[in-house]
């Protein structure tokens, strides 16, 4: 890939990928570290990138990197949460639909939920999916099937209804 071609690798998939990396992770600050580090690796690895499959190279590299970064986020979040829920802080929130779909996606394991925006909000096809996740065409689509299910069952659940 040349110097031109990765400048418009830049334009065309910066946005996307950014969006579907903050939609995952919830996290504006995060989500730039995890987009600027994947573009850092496929320029360092330009030379050996066609043109053609530098999307794909970048939304697997953002996916795996996001992935690593919830991982190690995590344990930290486990013992802030406990001690939240010790402390007696914990608040219930007012209603809010956006909230309330996006605990929904939290509610997910990894894999449906980063599916499921891929597919969703992103609109990429599930061959393209398979490609970035490393999942078979096949896996893509049942994991997308529970990810709708349990999205389905939790925001007709009468927990909502106040």
């Amino acid at each position: 890939m040349t110097l031109a071609e990765y400048n418009q690798c830049v334009d065309r998939y910066s946005d996307n990928v950014y969006r579907f990396i903050v939609k995952n992770m919830r996290d504006e600050d995060d989500a730039r570290d995890v987009v600027q580090d994947a573009f850092e690796k496929v320029w360092v690895k330009a030379a050996e990138i066609q043109f053609e499959k530098a999307k794909s190279y970048l939304f697997t590299t953002a996916y795996r990197l996001m992935l690593e970064r919830i991982r190690k986020k995590s344990r930290h979040t486990d013992i802030d949460n406990t001690l939240r829920v010790v402390s007696g802080a914990e608040v219930k929130p007012e209603f809010d639909l956006k909230k309330v779909l996006n605990e929904a996606l939290s509610r997910l394991p990894e894999i449906q939920r980063s599916v499921i925006m891929l597919r969703d909000y992103e609109g990429y096809s599930y061959e393209e999916i398979g490609q970035i996740t490393g999942l078979n065409e096949s896996q893509v689509k049942v994991y997308i099937f529970r990810a709708r299910v349990t999205l389905k069952n939790y925001l007709v659940s009468t927990d909502l209804v106040v």
